[in-house]
């Protein structure tokens, strides 16, 4: 009879094996990789074989511990589906669900939804990573992410959540003071725009479309950050014109604290999709976030 602790030991197993990370594998896991080298250390103590070579760099797997990663992951992806298929029995969806958001748009997809999630499912816990960065979720260990249609793979199952998306260029009312507002793209090379820049470093574009024509501008400005938050703050200071979701610029719009230009140029972008990977058994917990956002 196996006990909790040995199945533990195998599951960190599995997940270092399956990554060739004990980083990685830790955060499948929930828990740090210090806890999992410690598993994996008492596992090859109890079995007297060394199963994991490790190196500063490296993770890679002995003939043993490849040997047993074979038999054990259909053992373990078994375990899983049966626990996965008891979730049908249960009135509300449990576990925990983890997924990966656009940090640009988060707030606008997941607080309605989140608040009546938690709400209706209190068995439910949901961990969110909000990064701009582009994430393998599968790799990372997410349950979902939400992206736009054009960065999605093409081996995911992607649901749409939100259509009529798009982008605007918005500045203050100080800063059209001494400056008239942009009438085309190309007029944008004679003012001043705060930049946004993508976690890896590169500089975003600023995107137009009208009557067929499509225009690129690569923009110029004092100001570069990593945040919509921090364009709009800093557009709303009169520090130069900001090009962010149209959400993000809402308030300030209302507020008459920003002022919108070049809006006919701004079109619909594309739709916003919570996609994961195919599988044949879905949680109960990933079914009801599915269900959320569609609604």
């Amino acid at each position: 009879m196996i006990e909790n602790s040995e199945l533990s030991e195998l599951a960190a197993f599995a997940a270092v094996a399956a990554h060739r990370s004990f980083r990685k594998a830790a955060v499948e896991r929930g828990t740090s990789a210090s806890a999992v080298s410690h598993a994996i250390r008492n596992l090859e103590a109890r079995v007297g074989v060394r199963l994991i070579h490790r190196t500063t760099r490296n993770v890679s797997l002995t003939d043993a511990g490849q040997m047993l990663f074979a038999r054990l992951g259909p053992a373990l992806s078994n375990i899983r589906v049966a626990i996965d298929e008891l979730n049908s029995w249960r009135n509300t969806p449990f576990g925990t669900v983890r997924l990966n958001v656009p940090n640009t748009m988060a707030p606008y997809v997941l607080g309605d939804a989140i608040e009546k999630l938690l709400k209706t499912n209190p068995g439910l816990r949901l961990e969110i990573a909000a990064t701009d960065q582009r994430v393998d979720i599968v790799e990372e260990g997410f349950d979902a992410g939400i992206r736009l249609g054009e960065r999605l793979s093409q081996d995911m199952v992607a649901v749409r959540i939100r259509s009529g998306l798009r982008f605007a260029v918005v500045g203050a009312p100080a800063y059209f003071e001494s400056r008239k507002a942009p009438v085309t793209p190309r007029e944008l090379r004679d003012h001043i725009c705060i930049r946004y820049a993508f976690p890896n470093g590169t500089i975003l574009n600023w995107v137009f479309e009208k009557d067929g024509e499509s225009i690129e501008v690569q923009v110029d400005g004092p100001l570069t950050v990593d945040s919509q938050e921090l364009m709009v703050d800093a557009a709303m200071r009169g520090l130069g014109l900001a090009y962010v979701w149209e959400q993000r610029a809402a308030s300030g719009l209302r507020d008459g604290k920003l002022v919108r230009c070049l809006g006919d140029w701004c079109p619909v972008d594309d739709d916003l999709f919570l996609y994961f990977p195919s599988r044949a058994h879905q949680t109960a917990g990933l079914r009801a976030v599915i269900e959320a956002l569609k609604a």
